[in-house]
């Protein structure tokens, strides 16, 4: 992700483009796998203030890095403004988990993590599915199927309280 790609007033970020190693080229920005991975985030209050804060944090590694600075207006850079390594976020993660004492999980784990808590909290499925970019929803579907029960039941409630029919009590006429 780029800077250019993120909307300040709407707090909207456009994905175009993702990391993918080259053989024999190295890491390179490309178009994402599918029409579908092209999309627009609309991001939470919370979201945008912590890019403001990376956003400065940024801005005095690149006064610190001097001319090793190469420009890439990239959103989550190394530390001299070059596509990061997978490797190198990957041991940040790890080390971020430890440090807080939770347990290992996968980088990629915590897409599906936000994905599984869209669900549960009751999103429709075809908004996930857009934010996460999958091409058909029957994807996110099939992927996310393991929380479908527990809303099976929330909605088996809800339809109960819809359809529970209201007692009347009818007033004789005098």
């Amino acid at each position: 992700m780029k800077w250019n790609d993120l909307d300040w007033v709407t707090s909207r970020l456009q994905i175009q483009r993702q990391l993918q190693r080259i053989p024999h080229e190295g890491l390179h920005l490309v178009e994402p796998k599918s029409k579908a991975g092209r999309r627009a985030i609309t991001l939470g209050y919370q979201a945008a203030e912590k890019l403001r804060g990376h956003n400065e944090l940024q801005q005095k590694e690149r006064l610190f890095a001097g001319e090793r600075w190469q420009e890439n207006d990239l959103i989550f850079p190394s530390t001299i403004g070059t596509p990061m390594e997978p490797r190198n976020l990957i041991r940040f993660h790890d080390e971020t988990l430890q440090k807080f004492g939770l347990p290992p999980i996968r980088f990629h784990d915590l897409r599906h993590t936000a994905a599984t808590l869209m669900l549960q909290q009751g999103t429709n499925p075809k908004i996930v599915q857009e934010r996460l970019g999958h091409a058909s929803i029957q994807l996110t579907m099939d992927t996310y199927s393991h929380v479908l029960p527990d809303m099976q039941n929330e909605i088996a409630n809800r339809m109960d309280e819809l359809l529970t029919p209201i007692s009347v009590q009818l007033m004789p006429k005098k």
